[in-house]
Parts: C-alpha cells; structure tokens; sequence
C-alpha cells in the first residue's frame, strides 16, 4: 500500500473505532506537503468533517515559533541569548525561588542564585514551571490565589521559581517571559510581530493570537476524555481573544498546513521564497542542544484532568534547542538523532527531521495531554512515515 492509503487507513480507522473525535495530520518535505489527510469530525456529533484546513490550538506549539521570533532579534543584535534577561525585563531581577511551605502552610521562598537569561528561558532550564506538572505549584497557586496560565493574565508569569536558573530542566512558562522580551525589544505586541516577520513572509494565513471571524468558522473544539470512546465537549475552552498578554507559550491557533509552512522553512534551514526569514547558521545553532548536560525528564501530573503523565520515548535520551526537543537517540517510530519536536496541550505534535529532509504534523483537539489514543496514533503515523521513505 502508498503511504495515503496506509495513513488514511490507520487515521480514518481510529476515528471509526471512536479512539478520537477527529484527527488531522500530513508529512511534508523540504519543497511541500507530500500526505494530508482529515478525518472525523470538528465538533463531535455535529456531522461537520475534520478536514486538513480546521483550525486548531496549536498550545505548546506556539513556542518553537516564539523562539524563532527570538532568535531573529538576537541576529539583529536586540536581544542576547545569555545577558541577564533583567537588562530587557527589570522585573526578572532577583526572583524568589520556592523551598516548600512551613508548618503554617504559607510558601517559603529564597532568593535565587544567579541570574535568569533568554538562552535559558528558551530551553525550560530558567526555573519557571507550570503547575499541571507540579504539586507544589498548584498548592502555591490556590494559596496566592494566582491565575492560571491560560487566563492570559500578567498575574500568572509573576510567580516563584522552582528551582536555581541553570540548575536543570523542567518545563514552564520561561516562553512567555521570552515573549515578553519580544516585546521590549521590538516595541510590537508579539502578534504584530509575528505576522510581520513570520507569518506573511511564511505565507501563514491561517495562524493568530486572535481568532478572525473566518477562522472561527473552521475551528474545532476541545474534547475532555471521559473514557475509552467517551468524551465531553469543552466549549468554553478558548484562550482569551482581549488578553492581558499574548501568550507566547501556547496562545496561538492555526492549521496544520500552516504550520507546515513553519515546519519547511526549519527544514530549509531559514529560507521560504527566496527570502531568508533566519541565517542559516541561526536555525543551526536553534537545532542542538542548547542546555549543556541537563536533559529532558518525566512530566508527572499534579493536574490530571489536564495533563497524563508526559515523556515522549521514554529511556531515550532528549535535550532542548531554541526552543525544539532535540533527540539524542535515534526513537522507535524511525525519527533519527538530531531531530526536533515537540507538542501541544490538547495532543497536537510535530516533529523535524533535518537529516531526512522531512517533517509531519498532527493534531487532534483532546485533553488530558499524553492521551493515551491520540498520542500513540501520532507515534504510529509517524511509524507508517517513516516507512515509506
């Protein structure tokens, strides 16, 4: 069989079986997209087709956008990769870091040892955590009476450390600290400048901060898995459209086809049209571990109506670029050592293959993260790529 009957089969059979609501997903290579294919529905049981244009919340994925934007103010010589981030954001100076909480319940902080820096905000290894993966977190946040994250409140990124900066790896919302920086370097809020120096020079016309009449009318929506074939539609789960800030963690909505746009120009080493959207040597630098010996670790959930508990190919070695999961090991599917990935809260996952020339993007809308269908479909889709090579 071709690779579209295969991936359509496997793709259009989960759907069937009622493992996922709806599922989009394609491969591309350094010239196009090679395999698209939609199937199931947007919202389920209202009978409209999950086809490849449906517009997604990327989540997570918003971040390898964010530290490409980041890293063209870095050329520009705006933003520097290990100046204190303070210099650019005085409020990141001398930050607290969280020991525990003491016998009165109340949180015990410590001032952290040394200085926070965008290289480290991009690799997760700044302090900054999330709580779904964080019990102390989440205890900290109820406590202080903190915003989540997803409220796009300035209260949520004004919280404690976990940890000394530079100390180890562990994932949080260091990107939308980085986005911050964005911002004060380039004096543009970071949608406008992202569609000025990504998505317009990219051809992404279907990615934004803020969701368009016409995109909303392609948009599928989060599903909460109850069970094996059960789900329940979370129709007030939007990231909020008049925020007090963009969320360069996981604020953005797109298509996978966009995305793959995102995906080519990676692969083609910072060039899309003819024009070069980062140096070469840029997206070089982006491709390998930029965190030196701390590596990427287990996510256990301290949030499980939200979040599994998360480790791609877990026993193989991963480390963090600016800002991609970078493998170390050769993984089962057939995606080599040295390539990039990473993923979104409501299981979407891409990944870059700079050795084969060729990526894949896929993305269903379905919370817990790590769901236990929708993330080994992804692993198998990827499988059945990597196949037909």
């Amino acid at each position: 069989m071709s690779l579209k009957e295969q991936a359509d089969q496997l793709l259009s059979a989960a759907v069937a079986d009622g493992a996922v609501p709806g599922v989009v997903a394609l491969a591309t290579n350094a010239e196009g997209t090679y395999y698209e294919g939609g199937f199931g529905e947007r919202i389920q049981g209202d009978g409209v087709e999950m086809t490849p244009d449906t517009v997604v919340w990327l989540a997570s994925m918003t971040k390898a956008i964010t530290g490409a934007a980041a890293m063209q103010l870095v050329e520009q010589g705006k933003l520097d990769l290990d100046e204190p981030a303070s210099q650019v954001l005085p409020e990141l100076a001398e930050r607290q870091v969280l020991e525990g909480f003491d016998d009165a319940g109340q949180p015990v902080l410590r001032p952290a040892k040394g200085e926070i820096t965008l290289r480290q905000l991009l690799t997760h290894t700044g302090g900054f955590v999330y709580d779904l993966w964080n019990s102390d977190f989440v205890r900290y946040f109820e406590l202080t009476e903190t915003p989540g994250i997803l409220s796009c409140m300035n209260a949520a990124l004004d919280i404690p450390l976990a940890f000394d900066p530079g100390s180890r790896w562990d994932y949080g919302i260091g990107i939308d600290w980085a986005g911050k920086m964005l911002e004060a370097a380039s004096g543009q809020s970071l949608g406008a400048y992202f569609l000025d120096n990504l998505f317009a020079p990219l051809g992404m016309d279907s990615t934004a901060f803020r969701l368009t009449d016409e995109m909303r009318g392609r948009m599928a929506k989060v599903h909460a898995r109850l069970g094996e074939r059960e789900f329940e539609l979370q129709m007030e789960l939007e990231i909020p459209q008049e925020p007090e800030f963009e969320m360069g963690g996981g604020g953005l909505y797109s298509t996978i086809g966009d995305y793959a746009k995102f995906v080519r120009m990676i692969l083609n080493k910072g060039a899309a049209d003819g024009q070069q959207v980062l140096k070469s040597e840029t997206v070089e630098m982006m491709s390998v571990n930029q965190m030196g010996d701390c590596r990427v670790s287990l996510l256990k959930s301290a949030v499980p109506a939200s979040s599994n508990d998360a480790e791609f190919f877990p026993g193989l070695e991963k480390s963090w670029g600016l800002s991609f999961m970078i493998m170390e090991q050769d993984a089962p599917t057939g995606r080599p050592a040295g390539s990039l990935s990473w993923a979104g809260l409501a299981n979407s996952f891409y990944w870059i293959d700079p050795k084969n020339g060729i990526g894949g993007v896929y993305a269903t809308q379905i919370i817990p993260f790590a769901d236990s269908k929708s993330l080994p479909l992804a692993e198998s889709f990827e499988s059945i790529v990597y196949q037909n090579l």
